[in-house]
């Protein structure tokens, strides 16, 4: 059963009805075939563009893909894109067609496409058209190119990570000839935008299956991150660990929440281990100061990558303070969220967990320290206990009627007093704050 959004069925309708040919096609039909959700539809047809957009007169429609042969028609407030039958002819920028040519064959409009999981066609009134064996792909869980794969990679770099990303989201295996391939046409990623490959490294980071392409495809993801190659088989020299460095890293990724900031922390967390490796008298590997060294070397990546200024932030913090120790009791755990908010202490302590479970948790498990933590941390929440200026009792407004005019005398007495509550001397309590006042002048 291929799950067709209204919108989309109405468009196939509508062009159906004027004596086109119209088909689902892509990930609305492989996703329905795997039984994932579907969320949006490409429709392929043999209307011309111009014909396509007299099907739709009186809708709202983007015509920016018009040259490409792409329609985007808004139907009931939703995009639906819709695209002529086409062949494509020269990447000589190694991306981007030279050349687009319409044509009548849906088959040849297939042929173009990139993987055979992505070719697979449906109408409802004729059902499934599979020209490249896609079904078949999904059933065996193998991604493959549509036609020579070689040649696919050569047309569009994004198509290497592309494959990744679906390999690392669908838990797929690739053909051997499509992998064979992806490594011999790797260097091609060079000439892709950082956006966009931050876009596809995001969606390959949270896939299911990202530890088994980390450790697979480590070359093929150097020519974006040429920083993970000193990872690969580094031995650790310490108890503590039973990875080599790229593998305890993969692990931890794995571990992480599928949330991309996080997950891509998780990569950086541990870069600048190979470059702080030091062995002590007993034979034992030592990695003093790797947090700063591996922040700087992420601060590096992170520009490459073209990444927003809230992503940069987060994600270097989380890589800065992965190994900061926080104590399970309140004390700490109202410091730590005074200095980073609770919504970081909360992601850092996720960051934590998975670092520990690509460590030795034979013999070095913090899982119950970590409990513990979040036990207390979600303690001081639901006690609503102060740790921050706006928990504080009183405010500006409270010190101005003891005479005490606003000035940054203010800010010095309120985050006196704010110590004084997070380090347990003083209850949060608006009389005896300001009883702690006057003291606090002297």
């Amino acid at each position: 059963m291929i799950n067709i959004p209204k919108e989309a069925q109405k468009a196939l309708e509508m062009l159906n009805s004027a004596g086109f040919e119209a088909w689902v096609v892509g990930g609305i039909v492989r996703n329905s075939l795997m039984g994932l959700d579907v969320s949006d539809a490409d429709i392929t047809t043999n209307a011309l563009p111009l014909q396509t957009a007299k099907v739709f007169e009186g809708y709202h429609l983007i015509e920016t893909g018009l040259k490409h042969g792409t329609v985007t028609v808004i139907i009931d407030g939703t995009p639906v894109e819709i695209t002529t039958y086409r062949t494509e002819k020269g990447y000589s920028d190694g991306r981007h067609p030279d050349e687009v040519q319409f044509t009548a064959s849906l088959k040849e409009d297939c042929a173009r496409r990139d993987f055979t999981i992505n070719a697979i066609c449906y109408n409802p009134a004729e059902g499934l058209m599979d020209f490249y064996g896609g079904v078949q792909d999904i059933e065996n869980r193998l991604i493959r190119c549509v036609g020579n794969a070689d040649k696919r990679f050569k047309e569009d770099g994004l198509r290497i990570i592309r494959r990744l990303r679906f390999a690392s989201v669908l838990g797929f295996e690739i053909e051997p000839v499509t992998k064979q391939a992806i490594f011999a046409n790797c260097h091609l990623l060079k000439n892709i935008s950082a956006e966009r490959i931050y876009t596809e490294l995001n969606k390959l980071l949270c896939g299911t299956n990202v530890k088994h392409i980390l450790m697979e495809y480590t070359d093929v993801l150097a020519e974006i991150i040429p920083e993970i190659l000193p990872l690969k088989g580094f031995d650790q020299k310490n108890y503590h660990h039973i990875y080599d460095v790229l593998e305890h890293t993969a692990v931890a990724v794995e571990n992480c929440p599928p949330v991309p900031q996080l997950r891509l922390a998780a990569l950086l967390h541990d870069f600048g281990k190979p470059a702080t490796f030091t062995i002590d008298n007993k034979g034992v590997g030592h990695f003093y100061g790797h947090d700063e060294v591996s922040l700087e070397i992420s601060k590096d990546i992170l520009k490459r990558l073209k990444v927003s200024g809230n992503d940069y932030n987060l994600i270097t913090r989380l890589v800065k303070h992965h190994d900061t120790f926080i104590e399970p009791n309140e004390k700490a755990v109202r410091r730590a969220m005074n200095k980073h908010g609770e919504d970081f202490v909360k992601m850092l302590l996720l960051l934590k967990r998975a670092d520990n479970k690509g460590q030795n948790t034979k013999d070095f498990d913090r899982t119950d320290e970590y409990n513990s933590l979040e036990t207390i941390i979600d303690s001081v929440l639901e006690q609503n206990q102060c740790f921050s200026l706006k928990d504080l009792a009183i405010n500006g407004n409270d010190l101005t009627q003891t005479g005490i005019s606003p000035s940054p005398l203010t800010g010095r007495i309120l985050n006196c007093l704010l110590e004084m509550v997070i380090d347990g001397q003083i209850a949060n309590e608006k009389e005896i704050l300001l009883s702690k006042v006057a003291e606090i002048q002297q």
